[in-house]
């Protein structure tokens, strides 16, 4: 600091400049290295998790955490080895600024700690159907701040990961097979049985329906205007979709040929006409006498 004072005092612009260049380019040198050293090291300790058998999700939110933490301890290490910046000092700057961070970044930070949670419960993995929020999808990724879904139009939906903890979360996929469900109703005036039939001797000829569970065909309730069919089968994860709306197509077109009716909701509207009698005519007024 005193060599730096010196120079200024005897106007040595040049060899001020040469030093602090030389500085700011040797520091940018130890970026870019140390940048790769920390891509390499989390990229090693990715492959130690993943050899440990550990989970996919888990193993890439840790690889970026890991990455994260080592290019904070390359900041520090390059403000105080090329800079001179005395650790005390940077301790208290890296304490007064880690709190004004933190209530400025209080959502971001609230999503890594969802984000930690999501890693640790494992309520979901990356491949998985979930529906969240309201929003259905396949797990891309879960990273620090967020998660990354696949819709069913291929649309890339992003969630906050503190959304994601806040809400109910519903995993489509925990096992290889899913429930298909349908509610039918039929006529009052249908069978029943010939109904089941029907709709049995179609899930047996599909051939994406498997035979365990077995499917069957049940009276739910009976509605105002219909008798209603819980219909259910299983099928395979990736089938689920197509069978629930070829079966729904299927029965539909059958319950028409064998002239079961499917009722709709209809309502009966009586209009009524009341005849209003005429008001009695007026009395003429009297001729006012006159003396």
């Amino acid at each position: 600091m005193e060599s730096m004072a010196q120079l200024l005092r005897d106007g040595a612009w040049t060899a001020l400049a040469m030093h602090w260049g030389l500085r700011i380019v040797f520091a940018l040198v130890v970026l870019l290295i140390g940048i790769k050293i920390a891509r390499w090291l989390s990229g090693v300790a990715e492959r130690g998790m993943t050899r440990g058998h550990m989970e996919p999700t888990a193993v890439g939110f840790l690889r970026k955490v890991v990455y994260v933490a080592l290019l904070v301890v390359l900041a520090l290490t390059v403000l105080q080895v090329v800079f001179g910046v005395a650790p005390t000092s940077m301790i208290a700057v890296l304490g007064a600024a880690g709190l004004a961070i933190g209530l400025a970044l209080k959502d971001s930070l609230s999503n890594v700690a969802s984000g930690v949670m999501l890693v640790s419960l494992k309520p979901f993995r990356v491949g998985d159907i979930v529906t969240v929020h309201g929003t259905t999808g396949r797990v891309e990724d879960i990273s620090i701040f967020q998660t990354q879904l696949r819709g069913a139009d291929n649309q890339t939906i992003v969630l906050p990961n503190s959304l994601v903890t806040r809400d109910s979360i519903i995993n489509l996929t925990p096992d290889t097979k899913r429930r298909v469900e349908l509610v039918i109703g039929i006529s009052y005036d249908a069978s029943i049985k010939q109904a089941r039939e029907i709709v049995m001797e179609i899930m047996v000829a599909d051939e994406r329906i498997l035979p365990d569970p077995a499917a069957d065909v049940l009276v739910y309730a009976l509605g105002d205007s219909s008798v209603d069919l819980g219909i259910r089968c299983h099928v395979a994860n990736a089938d689920f979709f197509a069978t629930k709306c070829a079966l729904t197509e299927r029965i539909k077109l059958a319950f028409d040929e064998a002239g079961i009716g499917i009722p709709y909701p209809q309502r009966d509207v009586h209009v009524y006409r009341h005849e209003v009698s005429a008001p009695p005519p007026k009395p003429a007024s009297e001729p006012i006498p006159t003396a």
